[in-house]
């Protein structure tokens, strides 16, 4: 399996929660530094970003491939549909959230498969 990180380096502990709620191996982490320049075409530096993970086409199609997405809403939501369109279906999410405590620590919450997400919902119309 393999992680694009578009935020933050993924922790070794949380590496471990994303095998366990996965059930499956990591193979391959790759952060892939996410800086929106506020003055450019969002949709072409999303574009740039997903070209620096480095993945052929047919990778796209084939991989078990989770994505953390960039905090930033507007950078994800285009993510989210570039994604879409090189993978063919919508791809699974990683949900982080603050550990409890007096240092800021984050987990991993979940793993958002939004393609099931997605077909629940049309049962919903």
């Amino acid at each position: 399996m393999l992680v694009l990180n578009f935020t933050h380096p993924i922790t070794e502990e949380q590496c471990k929660q994303i095998e366990q709620l996965a059930q499956r191996p990591i193979e391959e982490v790759r952060t892939i530094p996410v800086q929106i320049d506020q003055a450019q075409s969002l949709s072409k530096q999303i574009q740039t970003l997903v070209e620096v993970a480095g993945l052929t086409s047919h990778e796209w199609q084939t991989r078990h491939i989770l994505i953390n997405p960039p905090g930033y809403a507007p950078a994800a939501f285009l993510l989210l549909a570039e994604l879409h369109g090189r993978v063919g279906h919508f791809p699974t999410f990683i949900r982080l959230r603050p550990k409890p405590g007096p240092i800021t620590q984050y987990e991993v919450a979940e793993l958002l498969n939004l393609q099931t997400i997605r077909e629940e919902a049309r049962r919903r119309r």
